[in-house]
């Protein structure tokens, strides 16, 4: 990256020049969201880190650039990337039915249950499948998310047996049917990618993805219960402290960390062309499926100056996160809260829109 300009908006803050009230300051509560940090490149090369607010509520320290965070749902976004770089190389092909791509036991499950034979690589791609997702199960929800967290946090949890969570109720819909958001569908590509390549989905990411464009902050942690340093505080309503958890209950769904200038590198990376070729980058796009809502592993906003911008969120226990850049990757922009505690879509929206809608690409 270029040259970083730093603005911060915090009591305490040395060695950057305070700036004056920005979108960023409608992400934050005092009482649900503590802090908030926003990183942009714009065409020019051009870098700007931004952050209100703070990332421990303890000390008060603030949210350092290279501080790192659970991405939750951005995984996506990887697993998509490596999916489609093996079908790039013929080793997948997106209208396989998924049940040729995974161990017996899980096929046959598969096939064993009503209404989700014949689901193909392409389905689970754009959440077309009509797999029920794990995360709705109440007993999961409640042990991941609810009362219960505080009692499993720590918890290790297996795809199959999430898988079988998953498969334990009936499918939202025939597979193709409709478009319905299910995390159980990317929790199945990292079977098929370990099934096909014969290595996890984590170390394939790690050697197509996170190796080749140096993204030093990022990791998949499995059944690891720390972050790694250096990083802030994570918390859920009311300021619980959630920082550590075991995120194998997320999986590919969901278990990377981050940070916030490896986020800005990677979509960059992607939309601009340079992990994908033109067929695959297209494909995941294309968001005729869902009627609009989503490609492959990304999906467009549109902004209140008619501009749309690609890329993805994600949410998990503590942390809020979202990466959005321009479809040529030339203007990228992540922030992030250290709250699971989502900002108003008014506030997001203000942000992105002054992020993106002034004429700042020349």
């Amino acid at each position: 990256m270029a040259a970083l300009c730093c603005a911060v908006a915090a009591q305490g803050a040395a060695g950057c020049g305070f700036t004056a009230r920005s979108p960023l300051h409608d992400l934050i509560s005092q009482r649900t969201v503590p802090g908030a940090a926003e990183l942009s490149q714009d065409a020019h090369g051009t870098a700007r880190f931004s952050t209100v607010g703070v990332a421990d509520i303890r000390t008060g320290r603030l949210i350092r650039p290279m501080d790192r965070f659970r991405a939750g749902s951005i995984t996506k976004t990887v697993i998509a990337t490596v999916t489609l770089q093996l079908v790039a190389e013929h080793r997948l092909d997106p209208d396989d039915p998924v049940e040729d791509h995974l161990p017996p036991d899980d096929s046959a499950a598969i096939r064993r249950t009503t209404g989700t034979a014949h689901i193909t690589v392409r389905q689970l791609l754009t959440h077309t499948s009509g797999l029920f997702s794990y995360t709705d199960d109440r007993a999961f929800f409640s042990e991941f998310f609810g009362a219960g967290f505080t009692t499993h946090r720590y918890d290790s949890h297996t795809p199959e047996a999430l898988l079988r969570t998953a498969l334990a109720h009936r499918p939202y819909a025939p597979p193709g049917a409709v478009y319905h958001y299910s995390n159980t569908d990317y929790l199945l590509l990292g079977m098929v990618i370990r099934q096909v390549t014969g290595d996890s989905y984590a170390d394939e990411a790690r050697r197509r993805v996170i190796l080749p464009l140096h993204l030093t902050g990022t990791s998949f942690p499995g059944p690891r219960t720390t972050l790694p340093a250096p990083h802030g505080r994570a918390y859920s309503a009311g300021l619980t402290d959630v920082t550590d958890l075991n995120p194998s209950s997320a999986g590919a769904a969901g278990e990377m960390v981050t940070t916030l200038p490896d986020l800005d590198r990677f979509f960059a990376a992607l939309l601009g062309g340079k992990l994908l070729p033109p067929p695959e980058l297209h494909a995941m796009e294309d968001t005729r499926a869902s009627q609009g809502r989503y490609g492959m592993g990304l999906f467009p906003v549109q902004l209140p100056c008619g501009r749309t911008v690609w890329g993805h969120n994600g949410e998990i226990s503590g942390s809020y996160v979202v990466a959005l850049a321009t479809d040529d990757g030339r203007h990228v922009v992540s922030y992030r809260v250290n709250s699971d505690v989502r900002p108003g879509a008014t506030a997001e929206t203000r942000l992105l829109a002054a992020e993106f809608c002034p004429s700042r690409d020349g």
